[in-house]
């Protein structure tokens, strides 16, 4: 098989939302994919200080991160936007004005404006994040900002945020009233693209992983998708491919039946 381009999820593809934990049969099988000749990607939502143990479980070619707001490649990087200062600015008033719990993601780490969370998921992404997670007042931040998410209840003002910050951000709508929000003409497809640029690959020559709505653009974008098994149905119509579940080995099966290893 002529070498291929291979870019993957994070959480619910390469890594178990039930264990924490790679495979060691996704490891294996990025290690023979890459002997076979084929260059493998880690294509995610997070930004990149987002990424925690990820980086010391799995060896891929390159980081996709913040969808398609950063992209590294054999560590060079392709491309990095984050917000200008003024849109930014604008960002943080309208996430104060809506009532929400925001959460500005970039490349440095995240960061939340000086008040507790009122939300229970609010609370827990805090934790689990500590050791990222910056506290302080929106208005005195000088960090670089890729892009951001929310959370929202009723007490929230959802359809006035939206008229802010809409078209100038795309709103991905991950459940249970969580909302990711990414800089318009940027996503996991925009990333691929970058990749494919320059190796000198097609969309043809591409293969994408994954499980959740973050991931639909890729799924439309690219021909060959594999879906896992456990997975959010609004990826369906777009699957190639549909494997098995993180920990029932999806990876490995999939690669393996798709000749790529």
């Amino acid at each position: 098989m002529s070498r291929k381009a291979l870019f993957f999820d994070i959480d619910g593809t390469l890594l178990s939302e039930i264990t924490g934990q790679v495979p060691e049969s996704t490891t294996r099988a990025f290690e023979q994919a890459r002997k076979a000749g084929h260059l493998l990607f880690v294509n995610t939502g997070r930004t990149w200080a987002c990424l925690g143990k990820i980086k010391n479980l799995v060896k891929p070619d390159g980081w996709l991160c913040g969808c398609g707001t950063y992209v590294q490649a054999e560590g060079r990087d392709l491309y990095y936007r984050s917000m200008p200062e003024e849109q930014r600015r604008k960002v943080c008033r309208a996430l104060e004005t809506a009532n929400v719990d925001g959460i500005l993601e970039g490349m440095d780490g995240c960061y939340v404006n000086n008040h507790d969370s009122r939300f229970e998921q609010g609370r827990k992404i805090r934790t689990s994040m500590a050791d990222i997670m910056k506290t302080g007042d929106w208005n005195q931040l000088s960090e670089t900002i890729e892009k951001f998410c929310f959370l929202a209840d009723e007490a929230s003002d959802f359809d006035g945020l939206l008229k802010e910050i809409q078209p100038e951000f795309q709103v991905i709508d991950r459940g249970r009233g969580f909302y990711e929000c990414v800089p318009a003409g940027h996503s996991k497809a925009t990333a691929i693209d970058q990749v494919l640029e320059a190796y000198g690959l097609s969309l043809e020559d591409a293969y994408v992983f994954g499980d959740s709505t973050n991931d639909l653009p890729m799924f439309e974008h690219v021909p060959n998708a594999v879906l896992m098994g456990k997975h959010d149905k609004e990826l369906e119509p777009y699957a190639s491919f549909v494997t098995k579940t993180v920990e029932e080995d999806g990876i490995w099966y999939a690669m393996e039946q798709l000749g790529l290893l």
